[in-house]
């Protein structure tokens, strides 16, 4: 009986320690959007969209005006955003997104996991040309039709439509993110995650040994404070 409970309260601990870190990423991009442009989200689509994602991943709405309010603060540090290029053992890729208010600590950070994850920090553009940007919609699939969708929405920058889990997965290119936000508010479809994401234009074959040493390594990389989001170009 004890044991069934340590794995239950272990359990809960870890998806608490991921919400939260959920939670501390949409306040961040929220205090950078706002400090872009205004707290107004009908005048900032970046805002609109950070306020869709605490919603759609149950954020409390206390939590998301409380996130609005910092950034008015004067004494609470800007943040920037940083993009970092490693490189990972067996040649894997990683570029790691970072909002931080001191890069000093951040790069020694990134540094320090990589080090000890035989990986190595890289310069700039030595990876991210092997990858694109791409927009990402999610939102339930409901009593949508996939195909009439795709006509529909084939204008404004679809690429790709698919589901999974009863879930809608849109991909739009970069360029059209926001005509693609716009397309599917016109539509009446809330979506329950909008955001850019980095997808690899090839992958590394690896062995299951040699993935599940990159995937710890990033694992350690992901649970740092700074860090948003981390990808790679394993197969």
């Amino acid at each position: 009986m004890g044991r069934v409970f340590e794995k239950r309260k272990h359990k809960i601990f870890a998806r608490n320690a991921k919400l939260s870190k959920m939670f501390t990423r949409i306040g961040k991009e929220i205090a950078i959007a706002v400090k872009i442009a205004g707290p107004l989200p009908q005048n900032n689509l970046r805002l609109k969209q950070a306020m869709q994602n605490a919603k759609g991943c149950g954020m409390p709405k206390d939590r998301v005006e409380a996130a609005i309010k910092r950034s008015f603060n004067k004494d609470v540090k800007d943040y920037e955003e940083v993009l970092y290029e490693a490189f990972a053992p067996y040649g894997v890729a990683l570029l790691i997104e970072t909002a931080t208010d001191n890069t000093t600590r951040t790069v020694a950070n990134m540094r320090m996991h990589l080090n000890r994850g035989n990986g190595t920090l890289s310069t700039s553009g030595s990876v991210s040309f092997l990858f694109e940007r791409k927009g990402l919609f999610k939102f339930p699939k409901n009593n949508h039709d996939l195909e009439e969708l795709e006509l529909e929405l084939i204008d404004f920058g679809l690429i790709e439509i698919m589901e999974d889990d009863g879930n809608v997965f849109i991909y739009s290119s970069f360029e059209d993110f926001g005509k693609m936000s716009k397309a599917l508010e016109d539509k009446g479809i809330e979506t329950s995650s909008a955001e850019l994401v980095r997808e690899p234009l090839n992958v590394v074959e690896l062995t299951e040994e040699q993935e599940t040493e990159i995937h710890t390594l990033i694992e350690k990389i992901e649970e740092d404070e700074d860090v948003n989001s981390v990808y790679h170009n394993m197969g």
